[in-house]
């Protein structure tokens, strides 16, 4: 068995408590417009054409053994800060039996386990994954007719999924990306307060401030940005965005 994978980033400190080995899964269901990876887009080889006139194959396949062999190097660092492995992408959900087989073997070294989902795949699958998850960094990323105008598919499934994870005792910390001008409103802020309200044993929420990084990356696939021109917010505006969602009840909101 195979896995896609287009970056294995150690010594992480932003994808889970304590030190991680971040492991980026090619391959994702959603076209978030604001994404900071669009080479995790597609489940093939694609190719960078950098700026010096060089070019740069993304994405190599892995097995679980190969995976391995680069996570357990930093098992030191894991077991002296409480952190471990985190499977990010693209979506991990969308290489499930690769995903699956990864994380177990995780578990069965007595490694930490996290992943990062958007939401957005069969439910039976979050529930055969679940147990060897210890914590899931789940995305919410707009409300309501926005969510499909941005990523190209609807939060019906997305919610059903954290439901049922929530109501099996899942770990959950919520991550809300927000990007200026697209889904930093009130409502959207009433939607995530609505979350932390109606989900009490959330581990926390994370604003994840929108940078521009992915423009460059998407040039360099030879596709035209979805955003071009939207600048990073400033620090104010990240603080107003924080402020706005504390006055509205979010007591467990940070910016991650």
């Amino acid at each position: 068995m195979h896995g896609m994978i287009f970056d294995i980033q150690r010594a992480s400190f932003h994808d889970g408590p304590g030190i991680r080995t971040t492991v980026f899964l090619k391959g994702c269901p959603l076209r978030c417009q604001w994404c900071h990876n669009p080479e995790s887009w597609s489940f093939e080889q694609e190719v960078f054409y950098n700026h010096d006139g060089t070019t740069q194959v993304v994405g190599k396949h892995y097995t679980v053994d190969e995976v391995m062999a680069e996570v357990v190097a930093d098992r030191a660092y894991y077991e002296s800060s409480g952190g471990g492995v985190t499977l990010s992408g693209g979506e991990p959900m969308a290489q499930f039996p690769f995903s699956l087989a990864l994380l177990k073997e995780c578990k069965a070294q007595g490694i930490h386990t996290c992943m990062e989902t958007c939401g957005h795949a069969p439910t039976d699958r979050y529930k055969a994954i679940l147990p060897h998850v210890d914590l899931f960094l789940f995305d919410y990323k707009a409300t309501g007719p926005d969510h499909k105008r941005y990523t190209g598919v609807g939060q019906e499934l997305i919610l059903a999924n954290l439901e049922v994870l929530y109501e099996a005792g899942a770990e959950i910390i919520l991550r809300c990306p927000l990007i200026p001008g697209i889904n930093d409103s009130q409502e959207h802020f009433q939607a995530i307060a609505q979350l932390e309200k109606k989900y009490p044993r959330l581990r926390g929420i994370e604003i994840m401030v929108y940078h521009n990084l992915g423009n460059d990356k998407a040039k360099r696939l030879r596709r035209d940005p979805a955003l071009p021109g939207l600048p990073n917010p400033s620090k104010e505006t990240s603080q107003a965005w924080l402020d706005a969602l504390r006055e509205l009840g979010c007591e467990k909101v940070k910016i991650g």
